[in-house]
């Protein structure tokens, strides 16, 4: 008898889970590669979703997830004598980035602007509206709303639109290069 590995999760009965490190095929080639390389991935779950569905709120609505278990993640970048920061932030979906103050502050830069979408998708090599914050380019800082952490589950991106991943919220700290921080989703 073939061995059925799917998973359906108490706190979304309505998502069929699978274990994301196994299941690469499902996320975009950098987050496969993230997930193979990090301790942390076999806490990690991948779902299929009609990709029309992607946005936040249409998928909270379509399969019953609250806001708050899930998390939207952006690009930020602003410059300083030259020098660009990024910055990936990933904040409760309830919630707005606080760009204009805290992340500005954090990135030291005098203007924090959103990554323009051509070029976060080309950098990342993840498809608008699945830009997640594992896989990320090295060097990027990954800033993580405090508020996820309190979360049984996150619902995240996975790089791609077809499906999302399901990551317990106090692993976000482990993720690489995580920066736990209070006030980031206003």
């Amino acid at each position: 008898m073939p061995h059925d590995d799917r998973v359906t999760l108490p706190s979304f009965p309505t998502l069929e889970s699978l274990p994301a490190a196994e299941h690469a095929s499902l996320v975009a080639a950098p987050v496969a590669a993230a997930l193979a390389g990090w301790p942390g991935a076999a806490q990690v779950a991948v779902v299929d979703i009609d990709p029309e569905l992607a946005d936040t709120a249409a998928m909270s609505e379509a399969y019953g997830i609250p806001m708050t278990a899930s998390g939207n993640c952006v690009v930020v970048a602003g410059s300083r004598a030259g020098d660009e920061r990024v910055a990936a932030c990933v904040v409760r979906a309830d919630t707005r980035a606080d760009v204009n103050t805290l992340v500005r502050k954090m990135l030291d830069v005098r203007k924090a602007s959103f990554l323009p979408v051509d070029r976060a998708v080309e950098e990342t090599g993840m498809e608008y509206g699945g830009i997640t914050p594992l896989g990320l380019p090295g060097g990027w800082r990954v800033l993580v709303h405090e508020a996820l952490l309190d979360e049984p589950v996150v619902v995240l991106g996975s790089g791609v639109r077809r499906s999302k991943l399901l990551v317990p919220g106090p692993l976000l700290a482990d993720l690489p290069g995580a920066e736990v921080v209070a006030g980031l989703g206003r």
